[in-house]
């Protein structure tokens, strides 16, 4: 016999796992698609940190939601998540005031920030360079994880823990309504039933409704990361996001000073062109992982992006990161980049398709911080709970 489940989640990434997460909370029967062995897109391929910080007003609200969310499963599975803050580094006068915009905007919001002078970045923070930083903005509730493996785990642990029917290699090939629910058919002939389907993966999307998906407003990031090997004797706590994250982050955006601070900006420089701010996070290994940047095409267009790494940005972010912080070694190990889509008008996509299928995609660089939160809301919303 058949199982039919409340839902079907198409797509194991960060956005459709949580999805099925909150419907297994609450309850519901769910079956979740992979169409590959594993996990293998955006998720895995992310710089794993979860800085409700560097979000808006209304993303804010849900990535402080995702950090509980995280901190309670890993009180129960260590799905890798590490608690040591996020600090944004101002170099200049400019990014001095944005940061102190930026805590007063968090002070309202009640979310906890603190102010660091230079002494104490420098005395938190080792091989920071005194000749960068003049001030630092710290959120001590954000948290950490690894990308590779945080989604293995989390789903491991809904298997053995929640009941979650987890089905991988399972390439979507038709998604129709019936008159009991949806139908769910994959390349290998299986065949899945549900009363509501939720697609968040964007190649199956692209596959299945490719003239909606052509006529979306989606886009494609690609995004170029470094590691480096690692570092002997040597410990970089928490997030470390810098100038250029100050001038680029949604949160910024809400300070008064923003507009004129950007205003300023030469559009021609290379960190325009390639849309780069400098990140830093140490690995469990010691390593150091250092990005990223930042590239686009139209998602119908997603070639037009190559399937190279552009060795150019890989050298200039190696620049500029050796007059940020002083490592032991800026040898590098990997090199790899990840691609994220997102919408050029909104925050994230959402299509309904009859009455219960539901495309959810295009949360873009907000996967990581803000899925776990916006997943549980929406799945009230989808399931009128």
């Amino acid at each position: 016999m058949m199982k039919k489940y409340d839902l079907i989640v198409i797509g194991g990434g960060v956005l459709g796992t949580f999805h099925a997460y909150h419907a297994l909370q609450n309850g519901l029967q769910v079956a979740l698609l992979e169409k590959n062995k594993i996990p293998q897109g955006a998720t895995t391929q992310n710089f794993g940190q979860v800085v409700p910080s560097g979000m808006n007003t209304k993303w804010q609200v849900y990535g402080r939601e995702s950090l509980k969310i995280y901190k309670e499963i890993q009180q129960r599975f260590d799905i890798t998540l590490r608690e040591n803050g996020s600090v944004y580094l101002a170099s200049n006068p400019e990014e001095v005031q944005l940061i102190e915009e930026l805590h007063q905007i968090n002070k309202n919001n009640q979310y906890t920030s603190v102010v660091l002078t230079k002494e104490e970045c420098l005395k938190k923070y080792p091989g920071l360079r005194s000749d960068y930083v003049l001030a630092g903005l710290f959120f001590p509730e954000e948290v950490t994880v690894e990308a590779r493996e945080m989604i293995h785990r989390l789903q491991d642990f809904m298997v053995k823990h929640m009941n979650l029917a987890y089905f991988t290699n399972q390439n979507v090939i038709s998604c129709d309504e019936t008159n009991t629910g949806v139908r769910v058919t994959s390349s290998s002939k299986e065949i899945f039933e549900a009363e509501k389907v939720i697609i968040c993966n964007g190649n199956e999307f692209k596959n299945l409704y490719p003239k909606l998906f052509n006529e979306s407003d989606l886009e494609v990031t690609k995004l170029q990361m470094l590691q480096t090997k690692p570092q002997s004797r040597y410990q970089l706590p928490g997030n470390i996001l810098t100038g250029w994250s100050i001038r680029r982050y949604e949160a910024f955006t809400e300070c008064a000073s923003f507009t004129e601070v950007k205003s300023q900006e030469d559009p021609d420089s290379l960190q325009k062109k390639w849309g780069i701010h400098m990140l830093f996070k140490q690995a469990p290994d010691g390593s150091v992982i250092i990005g990223d940047s930042h590239t686009y095409a139209d998602a119908k267009h997603i070639e037009d992006l190559g399937y190279d790494l552009d060795m150019d940005i890989d050298d200039f972010m190696i620049t500029e990161a050796q007059k940020i912080i002083d490592l032991p070694t800026y040898d590098i190990q990997h090199r790899w980049y990840g691609m994220y889509s997102q919408c050029k008008t909104k925050d994230i996509f959402q299509k309904t398709i009859g009455n219960n299928i539901h495309i959810i995609t295009g949360i873009g660089g907000k996967g990581m911080t803000g899925s776990a939160g916006f997943a549980k809301e929406n799945s009230i919303r989808i399931f009128n709970l």
